[in-house]
Order: C-alpha cells, then sequence, then structure tokens
C-alpha cells in the first residue's frame, strides 16, 4: 500500500487542539495498512480505489478518543463505515485494526460500485425466491423472538458473558453447533470482536442482523461467513471450507467426501479469469440463478389456484346439530366398508351372545348358578365363532385369489384383513374373559355352596357326590384345558402387542431376548395347541352330554380346513420354488438388495409382496418383503432393511460373501453372480407368494399419486418400473420395434403418476439410483413425475442449505446429475407441503379419480388421508387413498 505524508503547519485547527493529532493515509484499498505516526500537526487520510477515486477521512486523535472530523467523497454507507472508529478508545493497535477494518469494507464497496451494471435483475421470479432465502432464523431456529434469546443468555452466560460453545444453544440453533460457531466467528470480525465470549448487549447486536429481513444483510453475512480473513474476497480454499461446514450441518457425507471438486467447479464458474478470487457481486449470482426447489404453482393458472383455495379455506358450522350430521356423514362415506363389516360381526356375536343367554335362562341349571352360566355360556358361543373366523383373515391366497380375480373389492375392505384379525382377536380376548372369569368366580363356587334340593338337578351332569373343593373342577379335562388355554392365549396376545413385538420396552438383556419380531412368530404358532385343546374343551362339557349340542367342532370345521390348504400349499409351493440369487448389493443405511430369477410360473403384479425363508437362519421363519422389480422385468428384486434379528444376521451372511464394489457401482458391497466365474457361496433362499397388498390396485387409476417413507418406497418403485415399462412398450408399438404382427396390447389405465420419496439420509437414493435415471432417460413427455426430499438437509431459504442449494443447481446444469441423489433427479430439501401437492394435482386433474397410495411409518397416515378427503369433498377431483405400514 502506498502511504502518503501531507505537512500542513499553517492551518489554525491545529493548534487549537493542542494534543490531537491528524493521522492521513492514502492509496489502494488492498494490501496491508501500517499505522506511521509522525510529529507533525495534521495528517490526512485518503483511500483510493481502482477507479482513481478517493475516499478521504480525516480523524481527531487525543489520548483518550477518536473522532471523524470530515469525510470527503463517500456516501451515506461510507459515513456509516468511518463512524464505527470512534467506537473504541485506545489507540496503537485498536486504531490499526479500526484502518484495517474500514479499508476492507470499503474495498467491498467499491467492488460493489464498479459492478453495478452487470448486477442481477431482482424483479424476476427466480431472484424472489432468492430474496426471501439465506434465512438465519429459520422456522425450527429462533422463531421466539429476543425475549427468549435473552432468556437462555442469563441461563448459558458465565460471569455475565457468553461463551462461543453456547452460541448455537442459546439462538436457537443447537443442531448445527459448527455452523453456528462460523456464523459467531464472521459476526465478530465485522464488529472487530477478538474474545471467544460476548456480552449481552454484543448478543443483541448478533441477534438484530441475524433477523434483519434485508437481503442485502443476509448476503453480506454469509459472505463474511465465508470470507474468513475479511478481506473482501473468497478464495477456492474458503469455499472448500463452507461447503464442508453445509455438508456436515446437513448430514451430506458424499458431499464432504467431495467438496475439493465442488470447490473447484465454484470458482471456474465464478472467476473465468483465473484472478483466485471471487467477490460479494459473484455470490449475488450465484444464489439468483438458482430455480426454486420447493413443489409449486408457478405454471398453473393462478386464478383457478386461488379460487382452489378458497374453497378449501376451513368453514365453521355454528349449528350443533348440523356440524355433527356433516362428521358423521363424511365419516360413514369414507368408512362404509368398515362400517358394514363391523356391524355384520358386532350383530352375529350379539344374535348367538343372546340366543345361548336366554337358552340356558329357561334350564335348571340357572336356579344354582343365575346369570353367572348364562354369561358363561353365552361368551363361549361368541368365543366358537370368533375362533373360527379369525382364521379367515390370515388365508393369504384366498385373500390375493379374491381381490385379483373377483370384483369383491368393491364392497369387501380387504386392504383391513390384519386390522379385522386384531379386531377379532380383541373379541376373544372379552369372550375368554367373561366366559372363565364367570365360571371361576361365581359358577363353581355356587354349585359348591348349593343345599342338597339345590343341587338335585345337577347330578346328571356333576355326578350324584357333589364336588367337595374348587380342585375338582381344575384338575378335570373341562378345567385344565380351558387354563392352558387361558394360558397360551394371554402369552400370544401379549407379545403380539407392539411394545413386545417391536422391542419398544427397555427391558433387562435376560428379558428383552424373549421380546421382539421373533417371539411374536413363534409366541402365535402355539395357536396350534390352542386349538387342539378349545376342541377337547367343547366335547367335554359338564352341561351338555349329546354330540349334536357340542358345536365347536361344526363352528371350526371349514375354517380349519381351508387354513390348513393354505398351509399345505404354502409348503408344497416354497418346497419348489428355490431361487437362483443373480445380484447382491449391501446399500447405506443398512438395506440389503437382493436380485434372483424368477422360478417357473412365477407371476406377480407391481405392489404385490412375498415371503422369504433363509434356511441357514432358522428353517421355520418366513417374512414378508415387498417386490421392488416390475412384472415385465426378467428377474425380480427385494430390498431389505436391517431392523430386527433375523434381517441382521440375513445381511450378515450376504456381506461376508460379497465384495467392494468396482467403479461406476454403487453399493457398499456387491456380488454379480452373472459376471466372471468367481461365483461366492451363497445362502438358499426359498419364497412364497406373491400376496396381494393395497398398492397392487394402481391399476384402477388413470392418475397415481405415489408416497414413500424410506424403505415405504419399495412397492411404489415396482409401480413406477410397471409404468416406464408400459412407456417403453408404448414407444416400441409406435415405432414398429420387436413387436409381432399378432401382437395384442393389454390395456393399461395409468396416464400420469407423481412419485414422492422422503427419506433422512443421503445413501438411500443408491437404493433405487438406476430406476430414477431410467425413468430421467426414456419418459420424454412427463408422465411420470419424481420428486425425492432429503429430510435431513434443512429447508428451503434456510442458510444452513444455501450454499448446498446453489451448488446443486450449478452441478445439474453443467452436468445433469444431482449432486445430492448422485441421479438425474433433484432433490427437494425437508419435507413436502403435503397441502399444496394435493393443491397441484386437483388443478392438473379436474373431474378425475386419483389413487393415493402411500406405504412408509404410520405417522404420516391421518395427514394424507385427511387431505385426501378434504380435497375429494371440495374439489371436483377425487381422491382415494390406500394405504399399507411396516
Amino acid at each position: 500500500m502506498e502511504i502518503q505524508e501531507n505537512q500542513h503547519d499553517s492551518m489554525s485547527e491545529t493548534e487549537s487542539n493542542g494534543g490531537s493529532e491528524r493521522i492521513g493515509y492514502s492509496g489502494q484499498l488492498s494490501g496491508p495498512l501500517v499505522l506511521n505516526k509522525r510529529n507533525s500537526s495534521k495528517k490526512s487520510a485518503r483511500f483510493k480505489d481502482d477507479d482513481n477515486c478517493y475516499v478521504e477521512i480525516t480523524l481527531d486523535v487525543r489520548d483518550d478518543s477518536v473522532s471523524v472530523q470530515n469525510i470527503r467523497g463517500g456516501d451515506s454507507e461510507t459515513a456509516f463505515l468511518a463512524s464505527r472508529l470512534e467506537r473504541r478508545t485506545s489507540l496503537g493497535s485498536q486504531l490499526s485494526f479500526r484502518f484495517r477494518q474500514v479499508s476492507q469494507e470499503l474495498k467491498k464497496m467499491t467492488s460493489s460500485n464498479r459492478l453495478d451494471f452487470n448486477k442481477m435483475d431482482r424483479s424476476k421470479s427466480g431472484a424472489a425466491r432468492a430474496l426471501r432465502g439465506l434465512k438465519f432464523m429459520s422456522k425450527t431456529v429462533g422463531t421466539e423472538g429476543w425475549s427468549e434469546v435473552e432468556k437462555r443468555f442469563d441461563e448459558l452466560a458465565v460471569n455475565g458473558v457468553l461463551p462461543k460453545t453456547r452460541f448455537g444453544q442459546c439462538i436457537g440453533m443447537k443442531d448445527s453447533s459448527e455452523f453456528a460457531s462460523e456464523l459467531f466467528d464472521a459476526l465478530s470480525r465485522r464488529r472487530g470482536i477478538m474474545s471467544t465470549s460476548i456480552t449481552k448487549a454484543e448478543l443483541q447486536e448478533f441477534w438484530e442482523q441475524l433477523t434483519d429481513q434485508s437481503f442485502d444483510s443476509r448476503l453480506q453475512t454469509f459472505f463474511d461467513m465465508v470470507d474468513k480473513n475479511a478481506d473482501g474476497r473468497i478464495t477456492e480454499e474458503e469455499v472448500k471450507e463452507i461447503i464442508t461446514l453445509s455438508a456436515s450441518a446437513n448430514k451430506l457425507s458424499k458431499i464432504l467426501e467431495r467438496a475439493e471438486e465442488y470447490a473447484a467447479m465454484i470458482m471456474e464458474e465464478l472467476d473465468p479469469d483465473n484472478l483466485g478470487y471471487i467477490e460479494l457481486y459473484n455470490l449475488e449470482m450465484l444464489l439468483l440463478q438458482a430455480p426454486a426447489q420447493s413443489t409449486n404453482l408457478a405454471g398453473d393458472s393462478r386464478v383457478l389456484s386461488q379460487l382452489l383455495s378458497q374453497k378449501l379455506v376451513p368453514t365453521k358450522e355454528h349449528n350443533p346439530i348440523k356440524r355433527c350430521f356433516r362428521g358423521l356423514t363424511y365419516f360413514v362415506e369414507d368408512n362404509w366398508k368398515r362400517i358394514w363389516v363391523m356391524a355384520l360381526w358386532l350383530s352375529i356375536c350379539a344374535g348367538l351372545f343372546t340366543w345361548k343367554f336366554l337358552q340356558y335362562k329357561n334350564r335348571a341349571v340357572f336356579h344354582v348358578m343365575g346369570y353367572c352360566v348364562t354369561t358363561a355360556k353365552g361368551a363361549a358361543e361368541t368365543l366358537k365363532f370368533n375362533m373360527a373366523i379369525i382364521l379367515l383373515p390370515v388365508c393369504r391366497n384366498t385373500i390375493t385369489w379374491l381381490r385379483s380375480k373377483t370384483n369383491l373389492g368393491v364392497a369387501v375392505p380387504f386392504d383391513d384383513n390384519i386390522n379385522f384379525h386384531k379386531v377379532i382377536a380383541v373379541g376373544i380376548a372379552i369372550g375368554v374373559g367373561l366366559h372363565a372369569g364367570a365360571h371361576l368366580t361365581c359358577d363353581f363356587p355356587r354349585l359348591l355352596h348349593a343345599t342338597d334340593e339345590e343341587y338335585e338337578p345337577m347330578k346328571p351332569f356333576f355326578g350324584n357326590n357333589r364336588p367337595n373343593n374348587y380342585w375338582w373342577f381344575v384338575k378335570g379335562t373341562e378345567g385344565w384345558t380351558g387354563v392352558v388355554i387361558v394360558v397360551l392365549m394371554a402369552i400370544a396376545f401379549t407379545l403380539a402387542t407392539p411394545w413386545f413385538r417391536r422391542n419398544r420396552l427397555n427391558l433387562p438383556k435376560t428379558l428383552k431376548k424373549l421380546t421382539g419380531f421373533n417371539a411374536f412368530w413363534y409366541s402365535h404358532h402355539l395357536f396350534v395347541i390352542v386349538y387342539v385343546l378349545f376342541i377337547i374343551h367343547g366335547y367335554y362339557l359338564y352341561l351338555s352330554k349329546k354330540w349334536y349340542k357340542k358345536t365347536t367342532w361344526m363352528y371350526l370345521a371349514v375354517p380349519i380346513l381351508l387354513y390348513a390348504c393354505e398351509r399345505l400349499i404354502r409348503a408344497f409351493r416354497s418346497g419348489y420354488k428355490s431361487v437362483r440369487i443373480l445380484k447382491v448389493a449391501v446399500y447405506p443405511g443398512n438395506v440389503l438388495s437382493l436380485q434372483m430369477s424368477k422360478p417357473q410360473g412365477f407371476k406377480y403384479t407391481s405392489g404385490q409382496y412375498i415371503y422369504v425363508n433363509c434356511s441357514d437362519i432358522s428353517p421355520f421363519q418366513w417374512h414378508p418383503f415387498s417386490i421392488t422389480s416390475a412384472p415385465g422385468d426378467d428377474y425380480f428384486s427385494i430390498h431389505i432393511r436391517t431392523s430386527g434379528d433375523w434381517t441382521s444376521q440375513l445381511k450378515l451372511i450376504f456381506s461376508k460373501a460379497c465384495q467392494p464394489p468396482s467403479i461406476g457401482q454403487s453399493g457398499l458391497l456387491r456380488a454379480d453372480l452373472a459376471q466372471g466365474n468367481n461365483v461366492p457361496r451363497l445362502p438358499k433362499l426359498l419364497i412364497d407368494g406373491p400376496y396381494g397388498a393395497p398398492a397392487q390396485d394402481y391399476k384402477n387409476y388413470e392418475v397415481l399419486l405415489l408416497v414413500g417413507l424410506g424403505i415405504g418406497a419399495t412397492p411404489l418403485i415396482s409401480i413406477v418400473k410397471d409404468v416406464l415399462n408400459n412407456i417403453k412398450e408404448q414407444k416400441d408399438i409406435e415405432d414398429r420395434v420387436k413387436v409381432p404382427a399378432n401382437y395384442k396390447r393389454k390395456p393399461f389405465a395409468t396416464k400420469q403418476a407423481y412419485f414422492y420419496w422422503v427419506t433422512r439420509e443421503q445413501g438411500s437414493f443408491d437404493w433405487f439410483k438406476g430406476v430414477m435415471d431410467e425413468v430421467a432417460e426414456n419418459d420424454k413427455d412427463g408422465l411420470i413425475e419424481l420428486h425425492n426430499y432429503c429430510t435431513s438437509v434443512y429447508e428451503e431459504g434456510d442458510a444452513r442449505s444455501a450454499l448446498i442449494t446453489m451448488l446443486q443447481s450449478l452441478h445439474h446444469a453443467k452436468n445433469g446429475v444431482d449432486i445430492v441423489s448422485g441421479t438425474r433427479v433433484k432433490t427437494h430439501f425437508a419435507r413436502p407441503n403435503w397441502r399444496n401437492v394435493f393443491k397441484r394435482v386437483a388443478l392438473h386433474h379436474t373431474d378425475q379419480r386419483v389413487g393415493v397410495f402411500y406405504c412408509g411409518a404410520h405417522g404420516l397416515v391421518g395427514e394424507l388421508r385427511r387431505l385426501s378427503q378434504d380435497f375429494s369433498r371440495k374439489t371436483t377431483t377425487k381422491f382415494d387413498f390406500h394405504k399399507e405400514n411396516f
């Protein structure tokens, strides 16, 4: 830097000010600033930019103060920057620091002013989105305001100051401690704070800057985070550091690994002249050019969108009778299939109970045991019925055939077969409680205490000698079979509850081994013993001696025979359906992908599932998994997420036989048996199926809305592939390629599919990377819309994900590949706005019926069902909701 001295001995101001000095510098706004004091009475300071325009600042320096006397050549912002020199009273290093800081700020101003002609037009739509971005205080951070921050300061402060390590927690950014630390440094640098702790007043200054709604202010703050040496220029190394920081804050491990490559790409794009740095306006240009990431209605009619929004505004009905009637109408409309099935079941149970109750009320035993015996016998009759029909919902082959080959699905809710199975189990538990409770606590004690006259009519049933103690009833065949049945049912019922089946209880290790899916599976197969004892118990009755009145076997005969045939078919079919494994891959997120050959005669529909058995783990256990391949593929595949004992052991067995992937392949470990001669020894798998599932009904709809959470995307991927294969087939027909002359094409209803996949981990996108790229390559007409959402990345507009958004847009524009998913499909951040998703579909498909298929955790079911009902009632588009939970 050039330093010039000018002596002005004749100026009266110097004489009058006594001990004051005017210190002057002039030169370009780059390089180090040097404090050079001389004994002259007056010195001038001038800062020179590249266009030979000077800004002159005159300071009045006393022993204990510094004040600005005059500013020439600057604007209001220059005056603000110069005024910051007055904030410190000490001289020496503080004054030198202030000169350096003002120099740097003026350099940023002048470099920005030089390029005013090249600024982006902020009136454009892309700029409008960017102006809403770069929010350091988003919905999830700092929404409570300064009062809450001040309260946390009082709790976290040490000796009246807040340490840097607690800054993120104080402002509500505790999940991003590294990002908060860099933000602290940037805000401190701007204010010349060298300490690693701040006072409450300084924290309030920080807070006001972070919550400033001005885009320029937010952009400057972000720039300061990147520009660590505060020279107004960002080098490639600084870009790499902020990419690393952003990737770490958003849990994007793959971007973290390639930070150096992405930094070089940004420099190549924004520094075409190879200056070795970029400036503030370059960063603004990159941000404003980034397209919108969220699902929006930019292409839709604004008028229609507004009208639809007005129709969807909730209206409160003030009349309670009308409100209840409307709610009841909606409930019946949405659940009429379940209602008639439940009404029929309850009616049959009530009828059987009443019939048996009245029958025993007219018998002599009623005078001895009273209403206890009528209750016990009424409950027993419902038990016979429920023990019979509880087998029907788990006859998988029968249900699959009924839903695939008949039209009963119009009136019968086949999707709720397992739920109905659980409801019947509750009915059985109530029946057992009433029957056993009435006998053990009421009937038997009354009989033991009956007089000789009262006991006389009971001799044909209990013998000439009256039972003399309670043990007489328990040791008999009727007694011990009943007790054992109750015990086994209690075990099976308890281990089938979600708390035990999914290991949700925090139990000691010894007891934890007795829970989980394996315990559920084995305990449920105690039903064989229960049914044998149930038939014996129903034959040896105290009060019925004639065979045709012992009706237990009559209830059970047909259902048990049907279920036995089901199990025989499964055993026979799985015995010869041994598959040859073609490819194995272990992906991030503990997901095992198996690609297998199709057994002879194996046909399935997208959305269906199969049962898999691995004898190396257990010859008895069969576990269900959705098919992820399409019916038209020459193989079939499944994706298994390790979440329990059996799946963990399966992954371990296959991992031992797999090798690291070669370049260009995804998956942590692989075994491609179709290539090479070194065939690893893999375990033998048996399959049983396919079986029907809710997702297979997609063929009934022209428009599909597919929503998958995590591994729940598996059945929906099969549907996407089937729609894609149909597109290819249609293209072949149009091009007359590989299509026989006598070929008759089956009608395919689906004309448009929207697929939304929401996952927490970046590595999850590797599971179906090939499918995503295939859709992007072949679906030229946009019949399949793919929307990937990564929830580990902060929402659009959050400063923590701003650089990821810029980098994503730049990389996709240059290479056509998304940096998050590694596919051609761009990834959205955070969670979708489901209301906007439904609104968009409703606007595009008026007067149509849309099939909504959801697969994943139960948490999203309520919202999607409510939105489907709301849009169906208030728009001309009807949404039919189907769900499948893991």
